[in-house]
């Protein structure tokens, strides 16, 4: 991998294989002595720590890159993993985030305010609605004629970057996304900016522009939204010493505006944490970094500054990124990534769902930096990017727990 360039408000570096100058707090380093020490076990009074962690987070509310509430919430992680004796650093990084001043679908004399997608181009666009059938594939855009029109698709199988692409290309002005559960749905393109502007509806606004009588209507979409720039916090925790990790784990701790945020994604974050605390006196720490991200759900920002700021060794040490995303509901435990290590994992967790994936969450950037990953989740739920994403299942958190361990200790 060969070094990016410092941008004009590019991420600043981490110390000390990430380039200087840094806005890094970085703690006095220590003299690391090693010792062989089995994995420890959980006792009682760890078990629950996770969930803790979650409800600690939960209770500042929505966590927002560039937000008091977040540099509320990197604080608590830095105090959290210096109790285990970790050092610690800010990664600070910015980047444009969009901002809804005001988005609307007026169909007739009926205006639904509806959210942006997160990367949708701004715009107005007066054209009939098209209801396209399914989720939005290019085989479903075949099927109808949504050439300069809003095209309506309903959410769900396929990631919305792809449904806005198959729209641009069938020819369509703009896109309308309904929720397939109750509530806003705050949703991000991914990275990047659409072509066409998009807005995403409830279940309930959408329900009657999915009937056929809808269909052909003239209507007026506007995305009315404005760029600003934010700061982001990444929070980094190693042992004093350790610049060559052979495993990071990481876990985005931000929140969409709406939610906030307990199993997206506090869960994965507060799992991160407490395999951090179970192994902090033992040879695996010294092997190993945690990283809690900023800006995932604006698109993978945090991840991105991390790798685009990590010089070449650093990368090349890797063997593994794990990252931990919506952990704390839904009992199967599914394990992604790259196919040798999710081999690997299936041949020593055969109880673990495995597949192959590289989108979707932090892990992606280090995956494009060809690092091996791993990604542990558990599926959406009901609750997700709402405002009722406020619980987990403590249970399932410390499961995630032991397997996370189980497969760091197979890994090193």
């Amino acid at each position: 991998m060969v070094l990016l360039p410092q941008r004009p408000g590019a991420p600043s570096a981490l110390f000390p294989l990430l380039p200087t100058p840094c806005s890094l707090l970085p703690m006095k380093y220590a003299i690391l002595i090693t010792t062989l020490v089995a994995l420890p076990t959980a006792s009682l009074a760890q078990s629950g720590r996770a969930g803790a962690d979650v409800e600690a987070l939960v209770k500042l509310g929505p966590r927002v890159a560039g937000t008091p509430v977040m540099a509320k919430a990197s604080d608590y992680l830095e105090a959290e993993y210096r109790k285990a004796g970790y050092t610690t650093q800010i990664q600070t990084f910015t980047y444009s985030r969009f901002e809804d001043l005001g988005s609307s679908l007026t169909v007739g004399k009926t205006k639904i305010t509806g959210l942006p997608l997160s990367g949708s181009v701004a715009g107005k666009a007066d054209a009939p609605l098209v209801v396209v059938p399914n989720v939005g594939r290019q085989e479903d855009f075949a099927r109808v004629d949504v050439k300069g029109a809003i095209a309506v698709v309903q959410r769900g199988e396929i990631r919305f970057s792809e449904k806005v692409q198959n729209a641009s290309t069938a020819g369509a002005v703009a896109v309308a996304i309904i929720n397939d559960r109750s509530g806003k749905l705050a949703a991000s393109l991914g990275g990047g900016v659409s072509k066409i502007p998009v807005l995403t509806l409830s279940r309930e606004q959408g329900s009657a522009l999915l009937q056929s009588s809808q269909t052909q209507q003239p209507a007026s979409l506007n995305v009315n939204t404005r760029q600003r720039q934010v700061t982001g916090r990444n929070v980094v925790a190693h042992l004093p010493g350790i610049t060559k990790p052979q495993i990071l784990l990481g876990a985005h701790y931000d929140s969409v505006p709406s939610a906030p945020g307990a199993n997206d994604n506090a869960s994965g974050t507060a799992v991160v944490l407490e395999i951090a605390r179970r192994i902090s006196k033992t040879p695996l720490a010294n092997q190993t970094w945690f990283v809690a991200f900023d800006g995932e759900e604006d698109g993978l920002h945090g991840s991105k500054a991390f790798v685009q700021t990590a010089q070449p060794q650093f990368i090349s040490s890797l063997k593994a990124m794990l990252n931990f995303d919506m952990v704390g509901v839904n009992p199967s435990l599914r394990v992604s990534g790259t196919p040798q290590l999710t081999a690997r994992v299936k041949a020593a967790q055969s109880r673990l769902s495995t597949s192959e994936s590289y989108s979707g969450s932090d892990h992606a950037s280090f995956a494009a930096a060809k690092v091996p990953v791993l990604f542990f989740h558990r599926g959406r739920e009901p609750n997700y990017h709402t405002p009722n994403d406020k619980q987990v299942d403590s249970n399932l958190l410390d499961e995630t727990v032991s397997v996370g361990l189980e497969i760091v200790e197979q890994l090193l």
